[in-house]
């Protein structure tokens, strides 16, 4: 890479199973001189909680967010690591492809995991969206 580009580190799902790829995602920016852009990306609510008895929903689904962004805050520390932390809601591959267009990344990292047939014939596989569409290289660390 040349000059202080940035890279986007992509966390969906638990951010303990994500935290190899935060510490990965780190150690790179830290070699390249880059900056870090941390998304943390919640799938959209399609259901109603008003028949769960949920009043407030915004603030339910909102304090999942919240704890998410302090895990991945906290591991940022741990690693003497300065981020910029973002917390997207909507379908994880075109967000990761939106948000990196958007702050002109040059690299995204991102955890990827084995699929079984069925996933594979059923299933929507996001890593393989973000390959086809990114607008720069993607690094996949096995989660």
């Amino acid at each position: 890479m040349k000059g202080p580009g940035k890279i986007l580190i992509a966390l969906y799902g638990a951010v303990s199973g994500m935290k190899d790829v935060l510490v990965q995602g780190i150690q790179i920016a830290r070699e390249e001189k880059c900056w870090i852009i941390v998304v943390g990306i919640v799938p959209p609510y399609e259901g109603d909680l008003s028949l769960v008895g949920v009043k407030d929903p915004v603030n339910v689904l909102g304090s999942g967010g919240q704890k998410m962004v302090e895990e991945i805050k906290d591991i940022a520390r741990a690693e003497k690591a300065l981020i910029k932390t973002r917390l997207e809601e909507g379908e994880i591959d075109e967000k990761i492809i939106e948000i990196a267009e958007e702050e002109r990344c040059s690299l995204i990292v991102m955890g990827g995991s084995k699929t079984n047939w069925f996933e594979k014939t059923f299933g929507k596989n996001v890593v393989e969206s973000v390959i086809n569409h990114a607008p720069c290289p993607l690094l996949v660390v096995g989660a």
